[in-house]
């Protein structure tokens, strides 16, 4: 099935029931295991790449994996960009095919992630791709970046950017944090049905790793479009390998490469089936 590009996905979510999963890949075996869970669910899938974490991931190496690994399949999927934070590497990704590409603005004050943020929606749509923003600050830390504290994103910013933007989605920040949790978190789904009835555009969820399903799922109900998993599946492939070496000191490469393709594709089959996405061709 052809690439998808993110609008297509997240237009096709028509009420609260359900939102699309966006995962982070980090190898050839991640992008495979997305790709297997995304044809055993039946459901359209993103498979993404932080900026931060490129250093152990070159785009330019992953990128064509990426792209090759959507092309070769039966299901819908959208390649993308998570966290980008210059335009060079934002650039190389729209060069490499990518249908769409996040530009975190956040740290900026709000004109000047407003300006940014339509230079970068300029450059996408000249490669016919759409752009994700964010507005607030997400907890946590993505990829090698400082670990930043939460800002709760305003209804009145967060409608003055999507109004002045056109952004194809927003990230919102309501009480979540990147990476795995110290503490159980405090989510304000208040304010994201707030901010739901003031934008138009998908809301995503940053910072999905150790909600539990309910905490989805309240926020599937309150707007949510898309959410984001990338802790979650690094730690399934770790604790894997860790369980392969202890039951088999002799294991070889490939069958830790099996391993990676399979604690990958169980990962996002769990949180695909808390999304509502199985059977959502």
């Amino acid at each position: 099935m052809a690439l998808a590009k993110l609008s297509e996905l997240l237009s096709s979510v028509k009420d609260n029931s359900y939102a699309i999963g966006s995962f982070n890949v980090s190898n050839m075996e991640m992008a495979m295991g997305a790709i297997k869970a995304a044809e055993k669910m039946q459901a359209p899938i993103i498979i993404q790449i932080a900026e931060g974490r490129l250093r152990y991931s070159p785009l330019e190496i992953l990128g064509p994996i990426m792209m090759a690994a959507a092309k070769n399949t039966t299901v819908p999927i959208a390649v993308h960009l998570d966290h980008g934070g210059t335009m060079e590497t934002i650039k190389l990704a729209l060069e490499l095919g990518f249908t769409s590409v996040m530009f975190d603005g956040s740290k900026y004050p709000l004109e000047e992630n407003i300006a940014r943020t339509k230079e970068v929606i300029a450059l996408a749509k000249s490669y016919g791709a759409d752009v994700e923003a964010e507005i607030g600050r997400v907890g946590g830390a993505e990829g090698d970046y400082k670990a930043v504290d939460i800002a709760l994103t305003s209804v009145e910013e967060a409608k003055c950017f999507a109004e002045e933007t056109k952004v194809d989605a927003l990230a919102v920040a309501i009480g979540t944090a990147h990476g795995n949790y110290k503490e159980t978190p405090k989510l304000r789904i208040d304010r994201l049905k707030e901010i739901a009835s003031e934008v138009s555009c998908p809301l995503v969820l940053h910072g999905g790793t150790g909600l539990t399903e309910q905490d989805f799922k309240n926020c599937i109900a309150g707007g949510i479009k898309k959410i984001n998993i990338a802790t979650a599946s690094y730690d399934s492939v770790a604790k894997r390998f860790k369980e392969v070496a202890k039951e088999d000191p002799d294991a070889n490469y490939f069958t830790f490469s099996d391993a990676a393709v399979n604690a990958t594709c169980e990962n996002i089959m769990r949180h695909m089936e808390i999304f509502g996405l199985k059977n959502k061709l």
